[in-house]
């Protein structure tokens, strides 16, 4: 039974769940990419750090006053499988993915979601494939992080019992971002989970693997100006209008350290998506 899958899922949720309750959270998994370093023969989808090919008339990205972004990540779309997620990824091309990561200020400047004039200190560049692009050198003030190439798993993805997709489905009327009364909250549930998958890891698609409270919460929060109140339907509508595109947790292999061993995530509407409008993405970042 592969681990990640839905019938290992099964499995999990039927030793603390009923049947009934377990068919309807196996319902709010969704499929997701697993991107873990390669090794030996393993098919590269994409890398973390390195340098970015961009095209000739595309400026590295740089947030205004503060300085030049630092490069992430590279994803070849044409190497992802795709067809088994449910959000509506470039079939080609490459998702490179910048942040101002503090190396030019000692992390004074902190890119934050609720704050909307630093949201300009992340950005995601879609290339597309028929572009000519050329490796691109570093702004000189910025070291890059060491290249580590990626593989890619296909795997179910489950979240916390208070995001709102599965609250919708065991208590629509519970208060959003807090724990209700029903076993899938309980205690015994929620270790079974974290000690199934506690791990936050790379991944494309699916849910977040929020460090803290759901990553989608905390960009409707910011896209609502943090104007209402969390017992407002309007931000549980919000909440629902936003996918992940894709997340990327501290990497030592990388020299990659995101807060005290945090996470960096991407969110888009699907409907932005669609239109590979990836200028409108919303960037947080949590850590513990």
């Amino acid at each position: 039974m592969t681990r990640g899958s839905r019938d290992a899922f099964r499995a999990l949720t039927l030793q603390h769940l009923s049947p009934e309750d377990a068919e309807k959270w196996l319902g709010v998994l969704r499929p997701g990419v697993r991107l873990e370093v390669a090794t030996g023969s393993d098919d590269v989808v994409g890398r973390l750090g390195g340098l970015p090919a961009l095209p000739a008339a595309t400026e590295w990205p740089e947030w205004e006053g503060h300085g030049p972004h630092s490069f992430v990540a590279s994803i070849d779309c044409a190497r992802l499988p795709t067809a088994a997620l449910d959000i509506d990824l470039p079939a080609a091309g490459s998702l490179l993915f910048f942040y101002f990561d503090g190396q030019l200020d000692d992390g004074d400047a902190l890119v934050l979601a609720e704050d909307r004039e630093s949201w300009a200190g992340a950005r995601v560049l879609h290339v597309a494939a028929d572009e000519e692009v050329a490796e691109r050198e570093a702004p000189a003030e910025l070291k890059p992080y060491p290249v580590v190439p990626l593989t890619a798993r296909v795997e179910m993805t489950a979240t916390e019992p208070w995001h709102p997709s599965v609250r919708a489905a065991f208590a629509p009327d519970a208060p959003l971002g807090n724990r209700y009364d029903h076993p899938v909250c309980s205690q015994e549930f929620l270790d079974a989970l974290w000690e199934f998958d506690g791990e936050v890891g790379h991944r494309i698609g699916g849910h977040p693997h929020s460090v803290q409270n759901p990553v989608e919460i905390e960009i409707a929060e910011a896209v609502l100006d943090g104007e209402v109140s969390w017992d407002d339907p309007r931000l549980s509508e919000e909440t629902g209008n936003w996918v992940l595109l894709a997340q990327f947790d501290s990497e030592d292999a990388a020299d990659m350290m995101w807060g005290d061993a945090g996470a960096l995530y991407w969110l888009i509407r699907p409907e932005d998506l669609a239109e590979r409008r990836f200028d409108r993405a919303m960037f947080t970042w949590q850590c513990g």
